[in-house]
């Protein structure tokens, strides 16, 4: 199957489970405001994935991170139950078991979006910034969690716009100060840990891996930036006036 094939039968089953899920959320105001982003993204994948399609590796990490993310918004991210439902499938509750005093649903889902979504950004990288060695690894970890810290920003602009029940359960802090800090961390641990693994396959199956990694750090360009660069720019152009 090519991978424009197998976006779009991974977009038909999105798009099911969407519908699906769309039906009686248990906040319709946060379910809108929690696919804007959702909406955006997508139209973007829709527009490119002909002229830039990615790896079916990569489709299917972000299949999962969307899907996943179309629950947390079903129910509002606070309101995901799935101890009640572990409890009445497996008589088992995770929250009882790692002794946790909150709904968790969201903290797995920004570990998950730095678990999840930081090799398809490699794969832009790569592609497009034409980034190797560290570089290639590095701008991946810190753009994930530059995008993390900056949905936080968002959350705070939602709420701060919003405000009232609306805004919280965007918010989604549940009473923790520190949760966005923490989600950050995750995000940030999440996406490390991808960058583990992923350098850990290439390091097993790619000639001249290290040589690779020494290069990246080579100097490109000797001259100095800043002051020096405009002044030489500012040479040229009067060498192309005269």
């Amino acid at each position: 199957m090519s991978n424009q094939k197998y976006f779009l039968l991974l977009s038909t089953l999105f798009i099911i489970e969407f519908l699906i899920l769309s039906v009686s959320p248990y906040d319709r105001a946060d379910w809108l405001l929690e696919n804007v982003l959702v909406l955006l993204f997508t139209i973007i994948m829709a527009i490119s994935y002909k002229k830039f399609p990615l790896s079916r590796i990569s489709y299917t990490l972000i299949f999962i991170f969307m899907s996943l993310h179309e629950i947390g918004a079903h129910y509002t991210y606070a309101e995901v139950p799935y101890d009640r439902f572990l409890m009445t499938w497996f008589d088992f509750s995770l929250n009882d078991y790692l002794g946790w005093k909150r709904n968790n649903f969201d903290r797995l889902l920004h570990f998950l979006y730095g678990l999840l979504l930081a090799y398809p950004i490699k794969e832009y990288y790569y592609r497009v910034a034409d980034t190797s060695g560290f570089w290639g690894y590095f701008f991946p970890l810190e753009l994930t969690m530059a995008s993390s810290m900056m949905y936080e920003l968002v959350e705070w602009g939602a709420a701060e716009i919003f405000g009232g029940e609306l805004g919280m359960a965007y918010l989604g802090t549940q009473g923790d100060i520190w949760d966005a800090h923490k989600d950050m961390a995750f995000a940030s641990l999440g996406a490390f840990i991808a960058m583990s693994i992923t350098m850990m396959i290439n390091v097993m199956i790619q000639k001249g891996f290290f040589e690779e990694w020494k290069l990246s750090f080579k100097i490109k360009h000797n001259r100095p930036l800043g002051e020096d660069e405009i002044s030489r720019l500012l040479d040229q152009q009067k060498e192309k006036r005269t």
